[in-house]
């Protein structure tokens, strides 16, 4: 078993803190993705379960046992970087066996663990050549190879598809997933690519300034995020958010977004919003999904709202249609078909089965 487990884990540099006390379990063949932006933790976070990073406080557990003070070699982890780390000197065959080698297995059993991998990773015809001949994708299917060989007890990835290009990136990540579903080992795998984490993870964890914000499941983090960081952060475009006043007229719940725009809140939310009505620093959020150009049948708490479009972007199988409500700019995603216009005023649905409430002082949705 290959549980990993983080215990009130801390990194300091020169009493800057980089890691603020994280807790986190990680199940055995689980594949779990650390997001966020630059500077939040992630990488330090992975380097200090590789054995590259002294931990400042806490406790890392690999397998039950604690390997704070183990040296990376002992660890039986295998880290696949950013930039390859081949040896240029080095055939595809001797950089995927050269930790075979150092621990002295047969030449049989290298061979034929070499073979077994780069079948899985389709690099078969490849053993001969060097990294020079090699294309980006191929480096790094070879240093996913080189870790899968091994047979570790955790995969470490750090950043690997950041220096591929976009079309790659997507290849490579169908590639990693298939890779994991033969190969079902314990994967943690790190990336500011909110759209990696989301295609890749068994869950993710979302950490912001040296703290777990959330950690889930993709789909419970996408469409019921705990904190207004992780509302903004997870989605693509990301989250509408802006300014909001919450009224209560007879019983019943409306959000006040500016002087003109205004939704009732459906009945179902009405129990736990009241609390919050005439409440100071509301946000109200809404994915552009739900936001979407005016339909011939609408369901419960679909409300429209007028619009003038600022700036529309086809993208073919959508439109993005830009406004702005209450200073903010908003998105709305609608069909081309709607030939939605820049300046024109419109009408666009809301949906507000999926609105969000969030208490800006403390970040909490509500």
């Amino acid at each position: 078993m290959a549980q990993v487990t983080l215990r009130n884990l801390v990194k300091d540099y020169d009493q800057t803190p980089a890691v603020r006390g994280i807790d986190l379990d990680i199940a055995d063949k689980e594949f779990v993705v650390l997001v966020g932006p630059s500077g939040c933790g992630k990488t330090t976070t992975l380097r200090m379960i590789a054995g590259l990073e002294d931990i400042t406080g806490g406790e890392i557990l690999i397998g039950g046992d604690v390997v704070n003070d183990v040296p990376p070699k002992d660890r039986d982890i295998a880290m696949v970087f950013q930039n390859y780390a081949l040896y240029p000197h080095m055939t595809v065959h001797e950089n995927m066996s050269f930790g075979l080698r150092l621990k002295k297995l047969p030449k049989d059993e290298i061979r034929r663990r070499v073979a077994a991998v780069a079948g899985i990773l389709g690099i078969g015809e490849l053993l001969d050549r060097k990294p020079k001949q090699l294309s980006g994708g191929q480096r790094q299917r070879v240093a996913m190879g080189r870790a899968i060989v091994r047979n570790p007890k955790v995969f470490l990835f750090d950043e690997p598809l950041s220096n591929l290009d976009a079309k790659l990136r997507v290849h490579m990540r169908t590639e990693i997933k298939k890779v994991h579903q033969k190969v079902r080992t314990t994967t943690v795998y790190v990336t500011h690519d909110q759209v990696e984490a989301m295609t890749l993870a068994d869950r993710v964890v979302v950490m912001n300034a040296g703290r777990i914000e959330q950690a889930g499941a993709p789909n419970d983090l996408y469409h019921s995020p705990a904190t207004l960081f992780v509302a903004g952060f997870i989605g693509s475009p990301a989250m509408n958010i802006t300014g909001c006043a919450l009224e209560e007229t007879a019983g019943a719940l409306r959000v006040r977004l500016d002087g003109q725009v205004s939704f009732p809140v459906p009945a179902e939310r009405t129990a736990r919003y009241r609390a919050y009505a005439g409440q100071r620093g509301l946000l109200f959020g809404l994915r552009p999904e739900h936001l979407t150009e005016m339909r011939p049948h609408s369901v419960a708490n679909q409300c429209p709202v007028e619009v003038t479009p600022e700036v529309t972007e086809p993208m073919g199988m959508e439109t993005l249609v830009f406004f702005s409500v209450n200073g903010t700019e908003m998105c709305a995603r609608t069909n081309p078909a709607a030939n939605t216009q820049p300046g024109v005023r419109t009408q666009l649905l809301a949906d507000l089965n999926h609105m969000h409430l969030i208490d800006e002082a403390s970040g909490r949705v509500l």
